[in-house]
């Protein structure tokens, strides 16, 4: 998987975490392990800098990629 591919499904499921879902709702719907998803999750703490799950909700809304 190219870094493009990485980024995209990161995006993915950063979108999924900002919409409420588990990581097994995650899994099921982007066609995921939920060890996968739980590894995206954890890259994206680090990448972003939230502390925690609550918070990459809000990088989501600020940054636009998703809207109320």
């Amino acid at each position: 998987m190219n870094a493009s591919a990485h980024r995209d499904r990161e995006r993915d499921v950063l979108t999924e975490v900002a919409h409420g879902r588990a990581n097994d709702e995650i899994a099921a719907a982007l066609h995921l392990s939920p060890a996968t998803v739980r590894t995206y999750v954890s890259r994206l703490l680090t990448e972003l800098g939230p502390r925690d799950r609550a918070q990459l909700v809000v990088v989501a809304y600020r940054t636009g990629l998703v809207r109320p």
